[in-house]
């Protein structure tokens, strides 16, 4: 397989692309092209604010794109990927009414259905066929909303990304969904060695029979196309023809579908226009835009998504993939970037890239990548400063343009934790947990430009939330830095006192009365095990407890212990912590209030991938590992289970081998199976019951 020589930087353009479609269109979803006119005219620009709205929100199309895709790394990288696979990765990474899906309901939306069938025990792809659950609702829009990510991984094999496509498709539609899907997904991986969208579409058909209607409204696209040089006139002949009148259900794909086609044709090289066409035409505006914004981005790269107005600059490659795995859900283009070409290497036979920077968790080695780094809002001198990228030592830096600086701070900030207009964000709810944690030790390498005009005093910055919810400063020592001199800061993050850590960056100030110039960030990085307590911190803010993805059905903060969880039907889980989290212990005083077993999780990869270490109600005490619908014991012995008794509970892992204590019973087991898991967050669960603990210790094992 021939990747092409850019590769890395046509993915984070497609990337980019997805974002940029998704948060165009995202406010004005569902508004008829009608409406959109009278309202807000051609869709030139970002109209958030013109609509009250955040720009960078949870939203399916990106969620799902980005967590369905990890499938290929939870199974094994390879062509073969099943859609019983991926359905499995729905059912450890959906949280019900919570996550990545829209849940309106059995029969109303195919993916909440689809869940539905999965959770039953219906594999995929039965789980989304025609035969389940009737045409009607396996042919709506969802399959072709997620593809973008199974094209990016097979570049220039389109059919390997129309297979991989349709087996992702099937977990939840059938039928025309489905070829759609096939079809724009051999486009995009097409794109990475052509530009002529007539052989893209072309391609594309290559791969869905030729009499489905996907096929026919091509065709008559295509001759539309030659003979109106108007994309409005283009419009309405669809809207007669393949309009929502003429389909069941809340959003087919059909009439979706004809939109992104004509957009394609109508502006193949100007993305700008591409995304006023599409998103002007209404309808489902958010997944139409991303799907064209991803397929030009590869196309056109870079360089075709700075052409236009800033579409880069407001979103500054943040991102929201909201999941059970909850260290993925803050996340950046360049991360996914990065995620998506290593997975395309191993699928063709090639090794991963080297982690940039000596795996730097923000080193922003891309072209104009940020990787969510902005000024600090709120402060009276934030205008002063700019944030942009530059290139250094054969790489790349974020750069600050500073001037007229005064003693008065300002600061650059990255979020590692749900920013708060998720208050305002609706239809999607952000499962998250933080990036970084109290106990870990941050480094950042910073340059002065040597045409720098005066020192200045520079420190690492976190931001927390505080007993209202709202962020407060916590600053390191800063560094003096004169012009044409380095400095690498170093700090120990301090207890939070049980709150998250919401943002992470740099404050910077003048030592003198001015300071005009530019600093290099060559990187920011966080490592080391989490030294922390978590608890009810002062106050009655929320945002503690809303870092914790909640896979139970009731968790609460208005009983007196931390955290209670109860649960219906089967295993609830709370999660926290990352997937950087390898080696380390956590211990607390648990006690069971009902239920048939309940403990601690270590090691949680989502909501049916962890290490438990449990007691149970039949009186034994176990470390089991699950995996999907598999639950293996790996030790156990007998254990006096009373209810409304504390259980000191200590779990570690570390290498291969988990311990477990309980009020003085000892267990401990080694897993070296194919199947062990290596990292990730801590947790609480119990089946079909109650359990509370009032804190939770974590650090070293």
């Amino acid at each position: 397989m021939q990747f092409p020589n850019d590769y890395l930087e046509r993915v984070y353009a497609g990337v980019l692309g997805k974002l940029v479609g998704v948060y165009l269109g995202r406010p004005f979803e569902g508004w008829t092209y009608q409406k959109i006119m009278a309202e807000l005219g051609p869709i030139e620009y970002y109209v958030h604010e013109r609509l009250n709205q955040p720009l960078v929100v949870t939203d399916d199309d990106v969620a799902g794109t980005f967590t369905f895709i990890r499938a290929l790394e939870d199974y094994g990288i390879k062509a073969s990927l099943s859609a019983e696979e991926i359905g499995k990765a729905w059912l450890n990474y959906i949280v019900e009414e919570r996550a990545i899906l829209w849940w309106g309901g059995n029969g109303n939306s195919t993916e909440h259905t689809a869940w539905l069938n999965l959770r039953k025990g219906v594999p995929a792809p039965q789980s989304g066929s025609i035969e389940t659950n009737g045409q009607a609702v396996a042919e709506q829009i969802g399959a072709q909303i997620f593809i973008d990510g199974w094209a990016m991984v097979a570049p220039r094999q389109p059919e390997l990304a129309a297979r991989l496509a349709e087996q992702a498709g099937k977990v939840s539609h059938d039928g025309e969904s489905v070829y759609a899907a096939m079809l724009w997904a051999a486009m995009e991986a097409e794109a990475f060695g052509s530009s002529d969208i007539d052989h893209l579409i072309d391609t594309g058909l290559s791969q869905i029979p030729q009499d489905c209607l996907i096929a026919k409204l091509i065709g008559d696209i295509r001759a539309w196309h030659k003979a109106h040089p108007d994309w409005r006139d283009t419009r309405e002949k669809i809207e007669h023809h393949y309009g929502y009148d003429k389909y069941p259900g809340n959003c087919h794909v059909v009439p979706n579908h004809a939109l992104m086609i004509m957009a394609v044709l109508y502006a193949p090289q100007d993305f700008q226009k591409a995304q006023m066409i599409v998103n002007t035409s209404g309808w489902d505006t958010d997944c139409n835009a991303g799907n064209v914004g991803c397929l030009l981005g590869i196309m056109n790269g870079l360089e075709g998504l700075e052409e236009g107005p800033d579409w880069r600059g407001p979103i500054a490659d943040r991102m929201l993939i909201s999941s059970a795995d909850g260290g993925n859900s803050i996340n950046d283009a360049v991360r996914q970037a990065y995620f998506l070409t290593n997975l395309g290497l191993q699928l063709g036979g090639r090794r991963k890239l080297d982690a940039p920077k000596a795996g730097a968790q923000f080193h922003f080695s891309l072209s104009g990548s940020q990787q969510g780094f902005r000024p600090q809002t709120g402060l009276a001198v934030s205008h002063a400063v700019r944030v942009g990228n530059a290139e250094f030592e054969g790489s790349r830096a974020l750069a600050i343009d500073y001037g007229a600086l005064g003693p008065t701070q300002v600061a650059v900030t990255s979020p590692t934790f749900s920013p708060r207009e998720m208050l305002n964000m609706r239809t999607y709810d952000l499962m998250a947990t933080p990036l970084v944690y109290s106990g870990q030790v941050v480094r950042a390498r910073i340059i002065a430009d040597q045409k720098n005009r005066g020192a200045v005093a520079v420190g690492l910055r976190a931001r927390v939330y505080d007993e209202h919810d709202e962020l407060r400063n916590v600053d390191g020592s800063p560094e003096i830095i004169e012009p044409g001199k380095e400095a690498v800061l170093e700090w120990v993050l301090p207890d939070t006192g049980g709150q998250p850590i919401a943002e992470l960056g740099l404050s910077i100030s003048s030592t003198g009365k001015r300071a005009d110039g530019r600093l290099l960030v060559d990187f920011v990085r966080w490592d080391g095990t989490p030294e922390l307590t978590l608890k009810r911190p002062a106050g009655d803010g929320d945002f503690w407890r809303m870092s914790w993805v909640n896979g139970a059905d009731f968790f609460s903060k208005r009983y007196p212990a931390a955290f209670r969880i109860s649960q219906n039907n089967g295993e609830g889980i709370i999660i926290h912590g990352t997937r950087q989290w390898t080696d380390y212990q956590a211990s607390g005083d648990v006690m069971m209030h009902l239920g048939n077993y309940g403990g601690l999780a270590i090691r949680a990869q989502g909501l049916r991938r962890y290490y438990g270490a449990r007691v149970t109600r039949d009186g034994k005490m176990q470390i089991v590992r699950v995996r999907d619908e598999d639950t293996e014991v790996l030790a156990e012995t007998s254990f006096n289970t009373v209810f409304e008794k504390p259980i000191s509970m200590k779990v570690a892992a570390k290498g291969d081998r988990i311990t477990f204590d309980a009020d003085g019973s000892s267990l401990f087991a080694e897993d070296r199976s194919p199947h062990a898991l290596h990292d990730g967050g801590i947790g609480l669960l119990v089946h079909e019951g109650a359990l509370s603990c009032n804190e939770i210790r974590v650090g070293a094992a």
